[in-house]
Formats: C-alpha cells, sequence, structure tokens
C-alpha cells in the first residue's frame, strides 16, 4: 500500500497542567474536525479564565497530518504555539488543537523555560487523552431501482461497509463509509451492478 490510510486522534477534551516559579499553565486538548471550531473553543478558555495573561495555541488538522496552525499569543516568537505543536507532532495526533492557558506568576521565565513549560503542558494534556486509531473513510452514495436491493445489500455485508443513512422507496439512496484500503474492490463490485449510480461526497 502506498500510503498509510490510518491516523491517531483524541476521543475528548483533556486538561494538563504545569507550574514553573509561580507561572501556572493549563493545557487544554480539544478533538476537532476543522479550524473554524477554533475561535468558539477559544473564545469559551477567555471566558472561564478571564485574569489569564496569555492563550497560546497549535492544531493540527486532516488524515494525512499535513495542517497546523501555531499561535504564541503576545508571548516571545517561538516560546509557545511552536512547542506545542511539537508535542503534537511527537504523539502523532492529528484532527485536535491543543491551547495553553497561562497565569503569570510575576518572574520572568526566559526563552528556554517558556518553551519548556509550553511543550509541558501541552504534553501532560495529550497524555490525560485517550489517544485512538482511525481509518481514513471515503463517504459514498449510491442510487439504485428497489428491485436491485438484494444485490446491493449483499455486497454491502460482504464488504463490511457501514451504512450512514438510507431512504428506500421506488428510488433507493445508501450513504455509507469506505475504507480507503478498500476503495478500489468495493468501487470495482459496486460498478458491475447494471443501473446503480455511485457519487463521491467527502472523506472523513
Amino acid at each position: 500500500m502506498l500510503f498509510d490510510d490510518t491516523y491517531k486522534t483524541i476521543t475528548s477534551p483533556s486538561e494538563g497542567l504545569f507550574k514553573d516559579r509561580g507561572s501556572k499553565f493549563l493545557g487544554f486538548a480539544y478533538p476537532i474536525r476543522s479550524e473554524d471550531e477554533v475561535k468558539a473553543l477559544l473564545a469559551h478558555l477567555r471566558s472561564e479564565h478571564g485574569k489569564a495573561r496569555h492563550f497560546c495555541w497549535a492544531l493540527r488538522l486532516s488524515p494525512d497530518r499535513g495542517v497546523f496552525r501555531i499561535q504564541d499569543d503576545g508571548e516571545p516568537s517561538g516560546t509557545a504555539g511552536r512547542p506545542i505543536l511539537n508535542a503534537l507532532l511527537s504523539a502523532d495526533v492529528t484532527n485536535i488543537l491543543v491551547v495553553v492557558v497561562r497565569y503569570f506568576g510575576g518572574t520572568l521565565l526566559g526563552v528556554p523555560g517558556l518553551i519548556n513549560a509550553y511543550k509541558t503542558a501541552a504534553v501532560e494534556a495529550i497524555q490525560a487523552a485517550e489517544i485512538v486509531e482511525r481509518t481514513v473513510n471515503d463517504i459514498y452514495e449510491v442510487t439504485f431501482d428497489y428491485l436491485m436491493m438484494n444485490d446491493v445489500m449483499r455486497l454491502f455485508k460482504e464488504e463490511q461497509l457501514n451504512i450512514l443513512s438510507q431512504d428506500f422507496d421506488n428510488s433507493c439512496t445508501i450513504r455509507f463509509e469506505v475504507r480507503k484500503a478498500s476503495l478500489n474492490v468495493v468501487l470495482g463490485r459496486l460498478e458491475k451492478i447494471e443501473g446503480l449510480k455511485i457519487a463521491y461526497l467527502f472523506t472523513s
């Protein structure tokens, strides 16, 4: 196989904590599906931690782990967002946002101290989460005549396809997901069913 069709992510939000010379670094890890979720999560943390000085974060998205963003939020460049991202890279997780909220303790930590604090808080949050391995799946929709039902359902059972939704009338529609590694075999079999229409929707 030329590509890896699995990836690791977390199942639910988790928290971590690191303290250094009076400063508190609270790590929050969230499973996310898109960058659109970041704004609301940051707004929630800002309302919960009104006295905190910095809200630094990093995210990693997509099954191929190719999308990432970092934010130092006023800390010296490279001392917050990048160490948080490095924690994500070390854990090899994706579809995840980690925010580290800093309460300043009155003592400057210096660049090495900040890098260590932000990375450690991020690592603590990730380690507190349940990490799961998921497969990369394509979502498809098939439309067919009711008379073809037996052939279609037999194929779905044999290939162990996960049905997401179905609508059975004179014309039947099934939305399903298929693992990337099995895609060519499944599509090849579906295409042999005469009159069946196949539409690709998206990848999850």
